[in-house]
């Protein structure tokens, strides 16, 4: 039987990689001799990430269109076509049966090269509002994974396949007690606990609205984890030592064991990523989401608004979130009745199996 030869392409953050990396896994376990490179951007996190998974990435020098100055994307144009050249020239080396693209800068030129190359293509759009990158691979993509409904308004209805998006397994497999995982990270294992996550890279906003509530949090009979990404960290670390960093706040630039810290946590203070929407989801956590203004189209608000429209989870705008984000986070983890409904409500809209689903998709088109 002719081995399996796969490429993966996209990242830029984790929300773009980790969901790769979980349809890679489940097309190892189903095909154990598949092949399956990985296509990144130069220096972006997937560089690394994705090598630490134990898979071979390449990078291409692609970059994000600049709206703000309009005259720089004459050198991202160049930089586009270069990396189509770049990509055609990985495609004829390494063979590939199937293309799969997550989205991020270097999912463009290596889908638009598989698919004029006659290689069968599939995208995998995680958010609520189509990204530009997938709506213009749609026209060519042979299969498009969609993790919300009404994407008919983006996409081509007779491609589309409602999977849901992938998580890290390893979020699914923890069998740690709330108990468990507060004494594991060194936590009380009685007090009730608040996980506050930007994302990988970190929210400014989010940020500021702990800096700003210090003494409200030493108050408060509670225990926070705070990730605060690597690129706020120093400044972070320079506050904490003017104001003095209140005995129940754990401060962390990283959060290794995500596993551990979502077992340990009550509520928890997120932006509205499509990846950890669907990790909260999957989680059943009760949850407040505060959507990043500075993403393509706003995605992030619509993806927001798809879960607290059904009371699965609250929303605070990033404009009010630096004053009123902690108070209404230590109101509702007091509030039991809250915290139980929104539980209920967000665990209706997970979608388990997410990357199973897709990696027999991925699989049947080579078929096909």
């Amino acid at each position: 039987m002719k081995q399996t030869r796969v490429i993966i392409s996209g990242g830029g953050t984790g929300g773009h990689i980790f969901p790769a990396i979980s349809i890679a896994n489940a097309i190892r376990t189903l095909r154990p001799d598949a092949e399956i490179l990985f296509v990144g951007a130069e220096g972006r996190m997937e560089m690394h990430r994705v090598p630490a998974a134990g898979y071979k990435i390449v990078g291409l020098p692609i970059e994000g269109f600049n709206r703000k100055n309009p005259l720089r994307n004459i050198r991202v144009l160049w930089k586009v076509w270069k990396c189509q050249r770049m990509a055609r020239k990985i495609i004829r080396e390494f063979k590939p049966d199937v293309a799969v693209g997550v989205g991020g800068y270097a999912s463009g030129p290596t889908l638009k090269t598989a698919a004029q190359m006659g290689i069968p293509t599939l995208i995998q759009e995680q958010n609520s509002y189509a990204g530009v990158t997938n709506k213009l691979l749609a026209k060519s993509a042979t299969k498009i994974c969609v993790a919300y409904e009404g994407m008919e308004r983006f996409f081509p209805a007779n491609k589309i396949l409602m999977t849901g998006n992938p998580v890290r397994q390893s979020l699914t497999e923890t069998r740690l007690t709330p108990a468990e995982a507060r004494k594991h990270l060194g936590l009380d294992p009685t007090l009730p606990t608040l996980l506050i996550i930007g994302g990988s890279l970190g929210a400014r906003t989010i940020n500021e609205s702990v800096l700003n509530s210090l003494q409200l949090i030493n108050r408060t009979h509670m225990q926070v984890i705070w990730q605060t990404g690597k690129y706020y960290s120093h400044h972070i670390a320079s506050t904490l030592g003017r104001l003095g960093k209140p005995q129940n706040l754990m401060v962390t630039d990283f959060i290794a064991d995500m596993d551990a810290a979502y077992a340990a946590a009550d509520l928890v203070i997120s932006r509205a990523g499509a990846s950890s929407i669907s990790e909260l989801c999957l989680l059943g956590k009760p949850c407040i989401l505060v959507p990043s203004p500075n993403v393509a189209e706003d995605h992030q608000t619509k993806n927001a608004r798809a879960l607290s429209d059904r009371n699965a989870a609250l929303f605070m705008n990033d404009s009010y979130a630096s004053t009123q984000l902690m108070p209404l986070a230590i109101q509702t983890i007091s509030d039991a009745d809250k915290l139980n409904t929104l539980s209920t409500n967000i665990k209706q809209l997970a979608l388990p199996d997410s990357a199973q689903i897709i990696a027999r998709e991925t699989l049947k088109l080579i078929k096909e």
